[in-house]
């Protein structure tokens, strides 16, 4: 045999060998019990039912972690609630879900009791009583209104956790801090919001009063009334 003939031999039996691994491989492994599916771990579910959203996913009992996942994450997005939705292996036998909810801006009532109201204002399908959210409550779904309490919650999360109630008044949101209150414009700015809290930060530190803040006016606060001692 001629000597750069073997080197070409040798090298395309490695790229079958290869290619054979490489589609048969996980056919293999899909018959081993090693790598059957032991555990389901959920990572980022805070409101939704961890039982309820495994169960949707329809995991079989047989099923191996080597087998397709896209029908898994599928499910998963299709779950109320979930905006994303990524599923990882873990040998031998784990399967990682990572999910993300959509957030909660305020409680409102619905059939007697409370439920929880997304940024976009409509209801979400999660139960408080599985997560005891610490949110304001708001009369009704409101899209203004948690649009407003949604950047409050982005922006300054101090200040969000706060507010006791919000209420939407001709076009402008009204936000109850237990006592005191703050007027503030649907199309809220993060500068608008940190004016609001230097102004009270500035009340506190020369023990003033106060009773209101607006901050629906360009370029100033203006502070209104007598309520509790700063």
């Amino acid at each position: 045999m001629r000597r750069w003939l073997r080197p070409v031999l040798l090298g395309l039996a490695g790229a079958a060998t290869l290619a054979i691994l490489w589609f048969a491989g996980p056919l293999l492994l899909r018959r081993m019990s090693f790598f059957q599916v032991r555990r389901v771990e959920l990572v980022g579910v805070t409101a939704a039912d961890p039982g309820d959203l495994a169960a949707a996913m329809e995991i079989p009992p047989s099923g191996n972690i080597f087998d397709d996942v896209r029908p898994y994450r599928k499910r998963a997005l299709a779950y109320p609630g979930v905006r994303s939705a990524e599923v990882h292996r873990r040998l031998p036998g784990t399967l990682v879900v990572e999910v993300t909810e959509a957030r909660a801006v305020a409680l409102a009532p619905k059939g007697g009791r409370l439920a929880m109201v997304g940024r976009n204002g409509k209801f979400l399908p999660f139960d408080p009583a599985l997560s005891a959210p610490d949110l304001p409550v708001v009369d009704k779904p409101d899209a203004t209104v948690a649009r407003v309490l949604g950047r409050l919650q982005e922006l300054d999360p101090e200040l969000f956790s706060r507010v006791v109630t919000a209420s939407q008044v001709k076009g402008d949101v009204l936000v109850d801090l237990g006592g005191r209150r703050l007027w503030l414009p649907p199309n809220v700015r993060a500068e608008v919001i940190r004016a609001v809290m230097a102004a009270e930060q500035v009340l506190g530190q020369q023990g003033r009063a106060w009773g209101e803040l607006d901050g629906r006016f360009a370029g100033q606060i203006v502070v209104r009334g007598r309520g509790r001692p700063a």
